[in-house]
């Protein structure tokens, strides 16, 4: 399976710490060596590193791992192709506008005949299923709200109904953001943990690496880290059950709603937190 990697803060966070255990997915500590990406949403705009290289023989990847760029969501994501090639434009996390504001997207798993209906105004620019699913997303929002983006619970539980829908199809775990949110849904597996203080060390699964996190931060930080897998193993990650979509909004889950298997198990039950 393909790895996601997610964070949602509450102040601008580096995610060097993390992205060090995730890019040692891409070939050393696991066989994903189908390319990696990764995304920083930085005011109304974004950063988005692609390469069809495993990560941990990118270039690209050690700039990124060293490179302190400060975000409030970020989306990383190491490919395991299943449908489509190993090409720079099949490499996710995916981009495309929809009411002046950039989206991102990354998805871990595989939809089998998916064949949704485009109305052209979203089209995939490679032949993955996950850009197909992308874009369906962005265009099924631009036809519900097509002259304004709807409130936060209304496009959550859209949200949620697609996901659901989707998920009829294959393993749908996806992170998504539109640089203000970051929606997970969890279809098989996805963790998140949720740091603030008082804050401890932490040390990585998949690199003899530790940090002291009192030294990095404020009091009033908080920092949400959405993976696959736990990246440490010294901290109590929570998994997300399957069939799940989670909103998150500075540092920590806003909105719950069970998604169920397919659009008529969808249930729009939501947790306001």
């Amino acid at each position: 399976m393909c790895q996601l990697l997610g964070m949602n803060c509450n102040v601008p966070t580096d995610i060097c710490f993390s992205f060090t255990g995730f890019q040692a997915r891409g070939g050393l500590t696991d066989h994903h060596r189908d390319g990696w990406g990764i995304a920083f949403f930085e005011g109304r705009g974004v950063r988005v590193f692609l390469d069809p290289k495993p990560s941990v023989d990118s270039p690209v990847a050690e700039l990124v791992r060293q490179y302190p760029i400060h975000s409030l969501n970020v989306i990383a994501h190491i490919r395991k192709a299943t449908q489509g090639e190993v090409r720079l434009e099949n490499t996710h996390p995916f981009q495309r506008e929809l009411w002046g504001r950039y989206w991102i997207f990354a998805h871990n798993g595989n939809l089998k005949d998916f064949a949704p209906a485009l109305s052209g105004r979203f089209r995939p620019v490679g032949c993955t299923d996950s850009e197909l699913a992308f874009c369906h997303i962005l265009d099924t929002l631009a036809q519900r709200f097509p002259d304004a983006p709807p409130t936060p619970a209304a496009l959550f539980e859209v949200l949620a109904g697609l996901a659901g829908a989707i998920a009829a199809h294959g393993e749908f775990n996806f992170l998504l953001s539109n640089g203000e949110r970051l929606f997970a849904h969890c279809a098989t597996r996805l963790t998140y943990i949720v740091r603030q203080a008082p804050f401890a060390d932490a040390h990585l699964n998949d690199q003899d690496v530790t940090v002291d996190f009192s030294e990095l931060t404020t009091p009033a930080d908080r920092v949400a880290v959405i993976a696959t897998t736990p990246l440490t193993d010294n901290e109590r990650w929570e998994a997300i059950p399957p069939g799940t979509l989670i909103s998150f909004s500075q540092g920590a889950p806003e909105e719950t709603a069970a998604t169920g298997a397919s659009a008529g198990a969808a249930e729009k039950v939501t947790e306001r937190r």
